[in-house]
């Protein structure tokens, strides 16, 4: 494990200044993509992915333990917290979509060149925007995952059928038949619902951008598409996933949490960080105690290795 020198991230972690993010809004045909900036506007941020039904809400602690100088956009994903959900009709393929979505900001704000922060599917995302545009990231950082899963092909043969349908069933929902709970019991449901991944001050965090509220007075809604608990089709084959690797050229940092989420094939987690490490400008591995969510938990366990990785990598650009 390359623990790396953390002296000078603790010290810019000690420098920190807490602020107000700025809300910002970025179009798209169907609607919006919403997100938040951290830290000073005139410098190109890291871009913050989240995970699987979450928002953007789940950097919010680790943002505000980042150096003052470290600008991070943290976006909802379509369907996701405050963003627009996809079109009527449209089924999500959350890995994809969110390609094309980062797509859609870099070409928005006319970077040429674009710096991933991603969790959970928020780190498929990056790992798969970086081995499709090589020479336009500098860096990724991914936390507790490094590829899109590969998954049982026999399992994934076995849910399409049901997904497309209880796709077809959710599409139909109207906002009468939504469910709708008072606050308390929201927060009870999205706390059990991460079985034990988060506390209840986090699940706090994530709500944030997680319900909106419903007609009846003191009741609240999931902002979150139901569509996107059907959206996992379209996984991809270790083959595929290694192919994407090997293209992957930019410094890399992943930090692992122990014991973290629980993978099918948990050996091809390093499988796949050994080919990335072949190619990769730089690269750096850790592992941290803590949950899946250990960086919405625990940001201070994870916040000066990646400090550190981000000053290695503005130094070495000047």
């Amino acid at each position: 494990m390359n623990n790396g020198d953390t002296n000078s991230a603790d010290n810019a972690v000690n420098r920190c200044k807490k602020t107000d993010p700025e809300e910002i809004q970025i179009s798209v045909p169907w609607g919006h993509i919403s997100g938040k900036w951290w830290g000073p506007r005139d410098k190109r941020p890291v871009v913050a992915i989240h995970g699987w039904q979450d928002n953007s809400g789940t950097f919010d602690n680790l943002a505000l333990l980042l150096p003052s100088n470290i600008a991070l956009l943290s976006i909802d994903l379509p369907g996701h917290g405050f963003s627009s959900h996809l079109p009527d009709g449209q089924f999500y393929y959350v890995f994809w979509d969110g390609v094309l979505i980062l797509r859609r900001i870099v070409k928005h704000y006319k970077w040429d060149k674009v710096s991933l922060l991603g969790h959970s599917l928020g780190g498929a995302i990056s790992f798969l925007y970086a081995a499709s545009y090589p020479d336009e990231v500098d860096l990724v950082i991914s936390l507790d995952i490094v590829s899109p899963n590969v998954r049982d092909v026999t399992k994934t043969t076995g849910v399409t059928g049901e997904y497309i349908d209880k796709f077809l069933k959710y599409e139909l929902m109207s906002l009468d038949s939504i469910p709708c709970y008072e606050y308390d019991d929201m927060l009870n449901i999205v706390h059990t619902a991460y079985d034990g991944s988060i506390t209840k001050e986090s699940a706090k965090t994530l709500m944030k951008r997680g319900i909106i509220p419903a007609y009846s007075r003191g009741k609240y809604f999931f902002s979150r598409d139901p569509r996107l608990k059907v959206s996992l089709l379209g996984m991809l084959s270790l083959d595929l996933v290694l192919a994407y690797a090997s293209k992957i050229k930019c410094a890399y940092l992943n930090i692992r949490a122990v014991p973290g989420m629980k993978f099918e094939q948990p050996e091809y987690y390093h499988i796949v960080l050994e080919k990335i490490k072949l190619q990769a400008r730089k690269f750096e591995y850790h592992e941290v105690e803590g949950t899946h969510h250990v960086h919405l938990n625990e940001p201070e366990k994870i916040v000066p290795i990646i400090t550190n990785f981000l000053l290695q990598n503005y130094r070495q650009q000047n």
